[in-house]
């Protein structure tokens, strides 16, 4: 194992953030992530396993001042943690860093949301906090990738108590020693490290709670502790510490490169659709062929997607058992785009509800079923830690073939939304709660937030009821 610091070269330089000290691109990240966040929130809040969440942290009690999101009850920072994490992070629309595999926003804001509320923190305070968070949770899951996985852990879960830690303990601690305490949280939040990829064969709905879970865990290891507990300074590097236990092979280095300097969070892709990182282009593909040729399903004989390698296996399954395994499905994903045929729209979103729906319509199985998954050079070859691309050819009833290559998709790093896009698309869904002017302070708070005094406006506006 690393005989450098590592761990506590990640609490050092959580320690050590400061918002008016980030680079411009990251503060305008932030306001991005927290867009998109409150949004993802906003549909996961609606959804069954939610309610499940909310009336389960009833049943437990929890008393404080952290409140849940859309509503005006407040729980403790814990269980405040949990419930909102399980509407930001369980419907798979949630933001993504594809190297590391893992979805930062839903466990990091949750967490420095939640206990900024409860410490009072400042806006801009807590935006520092889910830099680090962000910037922590993305590196440690790229030294242990991709054998993590193989492993068969979900790094949403795994890697994500690093993320709520690091965020959390951000707002808990201040003082010379800050970094250390920082340290000693992480080492508490890798003994509660969990979360196993056995839903993608046999399904269920824990993959919904895996966001949930660690971000929970990261903010319980950070109350830990501040009440006196302590976990290894070293859990990352140790002899018997994380690496080891959750990984065949690991790289620091890799994890640690350009630490503060250069920011991987800025590769989080942002998803148009309720579903895996790694099918976006496929997606993407599909509809682009549909609408330049006014074709529908019919017009077509044959449907081939080229895929890297790191596709094949777990994302084209083509006969999915549930919502979640459809979700994670790209040749589903396809054949539901393909059903729709050529009135497929730009910007075309597909949300939880369309998986629910398409599983009733036997000719969406019928299409997944026939479509062929094959290893693609090209599709090898642009593949990297920030995006997928993908190849999808159609050959048509009448011998013709046409063919769409997206080397990245909408949303990622290399083809970002725009800011006003992403106002756009959190509008349209608060429009769904709020009154005109009342989504018009909201927005105007959140991309501001670096200016609030604390996050009480925020949550008032979010809580109102019209």
């Amino acid at each position: 194992m690393s005989t450098q610091p590592v761990t506590r070269r990640y609490a050092e330089f959580a320690a050590g953030l400061d918002h008016a000290a980030l680079p411009a691109a990251v503060r305008d990240a932030l306001t991005v992530f927290l867009l998109d966040y409150l949004r993802v929130a906003s549909l996961g809040q609606r959804m069954p396993w939610s309610a499940w969440a909310v009336n389960l942290g009833r049943e437990l009690g929890g008393h404080g001042h952290s409140t849940l999101l859309f509503s005006q009850d407040r729980s403790d920072p814990e269980r405040a943690t949990f419930i909102n994490a399980t509407f930001a992070g369980s419907i798979d629309a949630d933001d993504v860093h594809v190297g590391s595999m893992l979805h930062p926003g839903c466990i990091v804001i949750s967490a420095a949301l939640a206990v900024g509320e409860a410490q009072g923190a400042s806006g801009a305070r807590m935006l520092a906090a889910i830099a680090a968070g962000y910037e922590t949770m993305i590196r440690i899951g790229l030294a242990i990738q991709p054998s993590h996985f193989r492993r068969g852990f979900q790094s949403t879960a795994t890697c994500g108590v690093f993320g709520a830690a690091t965020a959390a303990a951000s707002l808990m601690f201040n003082g010379a020693d800050r970094a250390q305490r920082i340290a000693e949280t992480l080492g508490l939040a890798a003994s509660f490290s969990g979360g196993l990829t056995q839903f993608y064969h046999s399904g269920s709905t824990v993959k919904r709670i895996h966001a949930a879970h660690a971000a929970g865990e990261g903010v319980h290891a950070a109350l830990l502790a501040r009440a006196g507990f302590s976990g290894p300074a070293d859990i990352l590097e140790g002899k018997d510490g994380f690496a080891r236990a959750y990984a065949d092979g690991h790289d620091f280095d890799k994890g640690l490169a350009g630490l503060g300097g250069t920011w991987r969070l800025l590769e989080t892709a942002i998803k148009p659709h309720a579903t895996s990182a790694r099918v976006l282009s496929a997606i993407e593909a599909t509809a682009a062929l549909l609408r330049t040729h006014a074709l529908e399903a019919a017009d077509i004989a044959a449907i081939r997607v080229g895929i890297p390698k790191i596709i094949q296996g777990r994302l084209t399954v083509a006969e999915p058992k549930d919502v979640q395994a459809a979700q994670m499905s790209l040749p589903y994903c396809m054949a539901m785009v393909v059903k729709q045929g050529r009135t497929v729209p730009e910007g075309f979103t597909i949300n939880i509800d369309d998986f629910e729906g398409a599983l009733a319509d036997p000719a969406v199985m019928a299409v997944s079923r026939a479509i062929a998954c094959e290893l693609d050079p090209d599709a090898e070859r642009v593949s990297t830690e920030q995006s997928v691309g993908a190849k999808v050819t159609f050959t048509l009833k009448s011998g013709r073939t046409v063919e769409e290559f997206i080397e990245a998709p909408r949303g990622s790093a290399s083809r970002p939304f725009t800011l006003d896009d992403h106002i756009a698309r959190c509008r349209a869904e608060m429009a769904k709660r709020f009154a005109p002017a009342q989504v018009d302070a909201l927005l105007d708070e959140i991309c501001h937030f670096d200016r609030a005094a604390n996050a009480d406006r925020l949550m008032q506006l979010l809580a109102s009821r019209t």
